[in-house]
Order: C-alpha cells, then sequence, then structure tokens
C-alpha cells in the first residue's frame, strides 16, 4: 500500500514537472515573438518617421514650386495685358503716319504748283509789280510777298516731314518695345513649363512616399497587434503556470505519505521562493521605474529656455545630437533627455506623449505636433524646431511661427 502511494506520488510529481516545462515552452516562446515583434516595430516606426520627415520635406518644396508658378503666371498675364497695349499703341502710331505721310504728300504737291506757277509766270509777275508800284517801297513789298509764299510753303512742308519723321520714330520704338515684350513673355512661359514639370515630378515622388507610408502604417499595425496577441498568451500562461502550481501542491500533499508530504512541501516551498523572488523582483523593478521617473524635472519654461541654446546648429536627417545636427524628433527628444525624460525619436510617436492641451492654451516648452514635424513652443506664437526647408534659414535649428501650417496636436509633459 505505501509503495502505491509512493508510486502515485511520484506519477504526480511528473505530471506536475512535464506541465511546467510545456508551460515553460509556450511562454518563452511568447516572450520570443514578442520580442521579434518588437524590434520589428521599432523598425517601422523608424521607417515611418523618415517617410514622414521626407513627406514634409517634398511638400514644402511643392508649396515653394506653386509660390513661383503663381508669380510666373501673373507675370505672365501681367505682359500680355503690356503686349495687347502696345499692339493698340501701335496701331494708333501707324495709323498717325499714314495722316502724316498723306499731309506731307499734298503739302509737297501745293508747293510743287506753287513754285511752278511762280517760276512759269515769274517775268510777267514781276514787271507787272514793277510798273503798278506807286513806289520803290511799293515794288519791294510785292516782290516780299512771293518770297514769303516760298518760304511758308517751304516752312510747313518741313514742319511736316519732322513730323513724319517723328511719328515713324515711334511706330519702330512700339514695335521694338512689343518684341521685347513678346521676348518676356517667352521666358516666363518657358520658366511655367519648368515648374509645372518640377511640381508634376515632385508630386508623383510625393504620391510614391503615400503609398511607401501606407504600407508601413499597415505593417506597424500587424506588428502591433502581434505584440498584443503574445502579451495574452503570456498573461494567459502565467495564469495557468500559477493555477497548475497551486493545484498540484494540494493535490501531492494529500495523496502521498508523510515523506512524500515532505517532499512536496520543499517543492511547495521552493516555489513559494521562486513567487517570492519574482515579488521582490517586481518591486525593485516598480522602484526602479519610480526612480528613474523621479530623475525626470523641470519646467515648461526651462525646456524652452535650453532648446534656445541650440539655434543656428546643422539639421541632419535621423540625428539627434543638438550640436552636430538632429531632425525635428531628435531634436524634442535629445532636449527632453537633458531634463531626465525619454521621448520617441519619431514625429507621429510625440503626438500620444504627455497629456493634451489645446492650441489656445499653449505654453513654453509644450511640443506642437504638425503632419511629418514636430517643435518645441516658446511663446508669442513661435516654435523652436530642426528644419531642413523654408522659411530662411534653409535647414537647421531655428525660430518658426507656430502657425505656419496646421497644428495637429499640443503634448505637455511638465
Amino acid at each position: 500500500m505505501k509503495k502505491r502511494l509512493i508510486a502515485l506520488g511520484l506519477i504526480v510529481v511528473m505530471v506536475f514537472g512535464g506541465t511546467q516545462m510545456a508551460g515553460a515552452t509556450g511562454l518563452s516562446e511568447a516572450k520570443s515573438k514578442k520580442s521579434e515583434a518588437q524590434s520589428n516595430l521599432n523598425s517601422v516606426q523608424s521607417q515611418i518617421s523618415s517617410i514622414e520627415a521626407q513627406q514634409a520635406d517634398l511638400q514644402e518644396q511643392i508649396d515653394a514650386l506653386d509660390a513661383e508658378l503663381v508669380e510666373v503666371i501673373i507675370n505672365i498675364n501681367t505682359t500680355k495685358t503690356d503686349i495687347e497695349n502696345k499692339k493698340i499703341e501701335l496701331a494708333q502710331a501707324q495709323a498717325d503716319l499714314e495722316v502724316a505721310k498723306e499731309t506731307e504728300e499734298e503739302q509737297y504737291e501745293s508747293m510743287k504748283e506753287r513754285i511752278c506757277y511762280m517760276y512759269e509766270n515769274g517775268d510777267s509777275s514781276f514787271l507787272t509789280a514793277l510798273m503798278g508800284a506807286d513806289s520803290f517801297a511799293d515794288v519791294l513789298n510785292k516782290l516780299e510777298s512771293y518770297s514769303t509764299v516760298y518760304e511758308y510753303d517751304r516752312s510747313l512742308l518741313v514742319e511736316y516731314q519732322n513730323t513724319k519723321l517723328e511719328v515713324e520714330n515711334l511706330v519702330a520704338q512700339v514695335e521694338e518695345e512689343e518684341a521685347q515684350l513678346e521676348e518676356i513673355q517667352a521666358t516666363y512661359e518657358e520658366q511655367q513649363a519648368e515648374l509645372e514639370t518640377m511640381k508634376a515630378a515632385k508630386s508623383s515622388e510625393l504620391e510614391d512616399f503615400d503609398a511607401k507610408l501606407a504600407e508601413a502604417e499597415s505593417l506597424a499595425a500587424q506588428y502591433e497587434a502581434t505584440i498584443a496577441e503574445q502579451n495574452e498568451i503570456i498573461a494567459a500562461a502565467q495564469a495557468a503556470a500559477a493555477t497548475t502550481t497551486v493545484g498540484s501542491v494540494t493535490s501531492g500533499s494529500s495523496s502521498v505519505s508523510t515523506s512524500s508530504s515532505s517532499s512536496s512541501s520543499s517543492t511547495s516551498s521552493d516555489s513559494s521562493s521562486s513567487t517570492s523572488s519574482d515579488s521582490s523582483s517586481s518591486t525593485s523593478s516598480s522602484s526602479s521605474s519610480s526612480t528613474s521617473s523621479s530623475t525626470a524635472s523641470g519646467s515648461g519654461s526651462a525646456v524652452a529656455n535650453y532648446a534656445c541654446q541650440f539655434i543656428g546648429n546643422p539639421y541632419v536627417y535621423g540625428g539627434t545630437s543638438l550640436t552636430s545636427g538632429c531632425d525635428c524628433s531628435g531634436f524634442v527628444m535629445s532636449v527632453y533627455a537633458h531634463f531626465g525624460v525619454s521621448l520617441p525619436h519619431s514625429s507621429s510617436a510625440l503626438r500620444s506623449v504627455g497629456y493634451a492641451v489645446s492650441v489656445s492654451d499653449m505654453q513654453p516648452g509644450d511640443i506642437v505636433c504638425y503632419s511629418g514635424h514636430v517643435g518645441i513652443y516658446v511663446g508669442n506664437n513661435t516654435i523652436v524646431n530642426a528644419s531642413n526647408s523654408k522659411p530662411y534659414p534653409a535647414g537647421g535649428i531655428k525660430y518658426t511661427s507656430a502657425t505656419y501650417k496646421s497644428i495637429i496636436a499640443v503634448r505637455r509633459i511638465f
């Protein structure tokens, strides 16, 4: 009978050990899958941050091209209007030229007729003037009248000729100005075509980034789902292991002999010791976490003042150095790291850190989040940020208007 009890106790111990081994294997596998999924998620989130930064840079380039394109189109329209006005001016000048030519021709013909008449009838006219004169002074007056008529015709012809020359010069000038305007218009149209080609290329590139971003976000969602699934498996395995341990120890104590009970008691003691150790480890971990949290100290104003010290330092995509170069999320991450706060290196992930505040309640030190970009509010509707785009200067850590584009979120740490 005693042998049967011992055998039964051994069977219980073997079953319990096998269950523990199976549970440990499942738990280890779940933890391994979770770790792998977390590593992949971190990599994808880094890709998302990179894509969003490149998207923001591309969008700003497209916006700049749009602004140039609008200016060129305005110049084209203005030049077209100037050309139309020049055409009207040229038509009027050409009409005036025709009138001047006709007037000159008429005056020339009239003068020729009078000159011809005076020469053809010159002798008798002079003789008549001399015979009919009452005095020498009268003779001079009559001869002077002939000369006056000639001089008048001559001066009038010269005047008409000068007028015609002026109008001809005006026509030439207007034609030259019209040609220059047409050349300017052609240049503007070339610029327009070039800008439209560049914009189309960058818009296509932006669409490619949209597709890449969607793919990366889909992968991130899958990895997050895997992590959540493995967390459930881990929790279930730990709960099952705890239940199995309690049930098996109780069964072994009631079924085996005193010696078996002692062994079972020893096992229970080991298990209790292990549990105590886990509890101690958990307490230590909690204490460590609390210590880490307690090292985070500062205020929004202190953060803003510290961040402004690095204005003028370079922008480096993917960088985290406040002196050698960083990108927008690397800048925010490194500034807050100085105050003991650990933040993600991702502009999208920074939208969920700390707690939300409204745009109207922004205070210095708040993290201001945009589509593909992030900065630190310093007051007076201004952020300090690491940016590789306009407004001037194009790249580096600098001040920018907080409302230079739509704000997605404002997060406060302190």
